[in-house]
């Protein structure tokens, strides 16, 4: 009979080699967990777990804000919300040398308060800002870097779907924990901006020449416009921050505002909205595949002594706080280059997270630091997700050699700023520590 430990191993290792052989990783996952939840509690146990365990998760009504911050970000897309924040964006920096690479942080961060989605950020700007870019006379590598970047801005800030399932696994405060994303969310577009100033000046071919400054007049019409924005990331992280409404609620009275802002433009077809609502169902239906897969897995690895043999052992060890999460951030950086974020978050956290907590960290805290770790992995060669959804929608103008060398100045800043949250904690606590004070 194998131990625990090794019985851990090998399904990681059948579940790897089933995602290399193409199979989507939230059915790997599912595989892989029946099949061993069938070999160590028997057919009615794995049968059983297999009948009531994706019911009992998808009939959850917390996992509704996931449909809810998905539509929201399709129909404000489709609002040309997006347009409108690149257009001011541009117009307010593009007297600067690299305005564009600029231009494009800042718009993804305004964008990543009314969408959750990195992947949905990246394809997007992509298609906004690369040609653009390109026609200009911008540096094709670091462009492609630059918008794949940016999207990840969208994990942080709120509504973030990587912190409502990071809160709906381990139980702590899904309001606590997206508004603990919004100080983070800041310092990173900030020390993006800053690094691509840098960057620019010392690599002066991958600019072009500054434009002429815009007029105020101009640049105030376009500040007015960007209404809609402002009023949707109000009604969200300002109903969330504070009280007025949970973050189901939230995502609701989000969706519901787009919705309205759509019509009010008339700028939403009856064809569009369908599309909305099939593109919204179709990424909630993939996330839902690899959070249930996920819960299988881990549910074998608690039924087979995996988790509590490796609890064991980390705790055998008896390393400092500090040395297990220094220890712990390098896993993740590792798992995050062959591993899809989501996956690794499902199959790590519920034996992670107690003893993160045990040790006397924060569950919010590391909340973020996750979250982090997740924007490094969809950045990181040679399986990040971001990457390949900037290839997508590019159509052909960038090469994955090119994205791969453009990524890296932004992987640097994002372990930068992943280090500054890991020595001030206080940065991610102070906003949700004010919640609901008045």
């Amino acid at each position: 009979m194998l131990d625990p430990l090794t019985i851990g191993v090998l399904a990681i290792v059948a579940m790897l080699l089933l995602s290399i052989a193409g199979v989507p990783v939230g059915i790997a996952m599912a595989s892989v967990g029946v099949a061993g939840l069938w070999m160590t509690g028997g057919a009615a146990f794995a049968l059983n777990t297999l009948m009531n365990l994706p019911f009992s998760m998808a009939s959850d009504y917390n996992f509704v804000v996931i449909p809810m911050f998905v539509l929201m970000g399709a129909i404000a897309s489709s609002s040309g919300i997006t347009q409108e924040l690149f257009g001011f964006s541009n117009l307010l920096l593009r007297s600067r040398r690299g305005a564009l690479y600029q231009a494009t942080i800042l718009a993804s961060a305004g964008f990543a308060a009314i969408s959750g989605s990195t992947l949905v950020n990246a394809a997007l700007f992509t298609r906004i800002a690369l040609t653009e870019m390109l026609r200009l006379g911008y540096d094709r590598a670091f462009s492609a870097g630059c918008i794949a970047a940016a999207g990840t801005i969208a994990a942080l800030i709120p509504p973030s779907i990587s912190f409502v399932i990071y809160g709906l696994l381990t139980g702590e405060s899904v309001a606590e924990l997206l508004i603990a994303g919004v100080v983070p969310g800041l310092i990173t577009t900030a020390a993006y901006m800053i690094g691509t100033a840098f960057y620019v000046r010392f690599r002066k071919d991958v600019a072009p020449p500054p434009q002429p400054r815009a007029g105020l007049k101009e640049i105030g019409r376009s500040a007015l416009a960007l209404w809609a924005t402002f009023l949707l990331a109000g009604l969200v992280i300002g109903g969330i921050y504070l009280g007025f409404t949970t973050p189901s609620g939230a995502g609701a009275l989000g969706a519901t505002g787009a919705l309205v802002i759509a019509l009010f433009r008339r700028r939403l077809s009856g064809a569009e909205l369908a599309n909305c609502l099939r593109s919204a169902a179709g990424v909630t239906a993939a996330l839902f595949v690899v959070i249930i897969g996920g819960l299988m897995f881990t549910r074998f690895f608690l039924v087979a002594g995996t988790v509590t043999s490796a609890t064991d052992l980390l705790q055998s060890f008896e390393l400092s706080p500090i040395v297990f999460m220094l220890l712990l951030v390098a896993i993740f950086v590792v798992l995050g280059m062959f591993m899809d974020p989501l996956a690794m978050q499902v199959m790590t956290l519920p034996f992670v997270y107690p003893l993160v907590t045990a040790l006397g960290f924060n569950g919010i805290w590391f909340g973020v630091i996750m979250v982090k770790l997740v924007e490094l992995a969809v950045l990181s060669p040679p399986v990040g997700m971001n990457l390949f959804a900037v290839i997508g929608a590019s159509e052909g103008k960038v090469t994955l050699a090119e994205i791969y060398r453009g990524i890296l100045p932004f992987i640097v800043i994002e372990a930068l700023v992943l280090a500054l949250l890991l020595a001030f904690p206080e940065l991610s606590l102070w906003l949700p520590n004010q919640m609901f004070a008045h």
